[in-house]
């Protein structure tokens, strides 16, 4: 049996363990008011290094344009404009982020993942057919259809989606609990990797032909 002072030190190696993983399941949390994301720092952090709060200004808490429609004449017929840390250097730290999604028509915003943040989306016009997967096993498809002024939440991680049935033009807004949630488009990053990943390896994964795979391959995937 272990001494005393060992089972204290595996019970202390253990509660740090599980308090440094809940720790860091998130967006690490401010210290202070703000810290504002100083572009020009050559120094690499989890984030970004703090603008000196002397020479902060409102202009970076701002943003504006989120009033004009994205441009949705492309393969896919719909557009994302974003707005996190990167445009808003005032949400470094704060766990937040805001996108305005455009969907023309029979517009798709394709199945895709936000591997840092659960997604929170309203509808504004239009009518959306939105849904999310749940992991393996299960993959279980939970779906709904939107109206004007609806809710729907995308938990983080797991692959969404949102398309516009209908002969009109659609607009959302979704909230992301991160600064930066990060997008992994599913057809993107299968069939658009650079170096691509071996035909070989694709067909037998979606158990295909391998000329399938390659004509994949050679599409043009639109970034959105």
């Amino acid at each position: 049996m272990a001494s005393a002072p060992t089972q204290t030190f595996i019970f202390l190696a253990f509660f740090a363990l599980l308090t440094s993983s809940l720790c860091f399941a998130s967006d690490p949390s401010p210290l202070q008011d703000f810290c504002v994301a100083d572009a020009a720092s050559n120094v690499f952090v989890n984030g970004f290094v703090c603008k000196n709060p002397a020479i902060v200004k409102a202009n970076d808490f701002f943003l504006s344009g989120l009033n004009k429609p994205g441009d949705t004449s492309n393969p896919v017929g719909s557009n994302v404009t974003q707005a996190n840390v990167a445009q808003i250097p005032g949400l470094n730290t704060l766990g937040v982020s805001l996108v305005r999604i455009d969907y023309a028509p029979g517009g798709l915003n394709p199945p895709h993942t936000h591997p840092r943040a659960t997604e929170i989306l309203v509808v504004l016009k239009g009518t959306l057919y939105v849904g999310f997967i749940t992991s393996n096993p299960n993959n279980t498809l939970f779906s709904k259809i939107l109206y004007e002024g609806d809710l729907f939440v995308f938990p983080q991680g797991l692959i969404h989606f949102q398309f516009n049935y209908e002969h009109s033009n659609a607009v959302a807004f979704a909230g992301l609990g991160s600064q930066n949630p990060g997008t992994i488009t599913i057809a993107n990053a299968v069939f658009g990797s650079k170096p691509p990943i071996s035909d070989i390896v694709l067909a037998k994964a979606f158990q295909v032909s391998k000329e399938i795979i390659d004509k994949l391959q050679a599409q043009f995937w639109l970034e959105n």
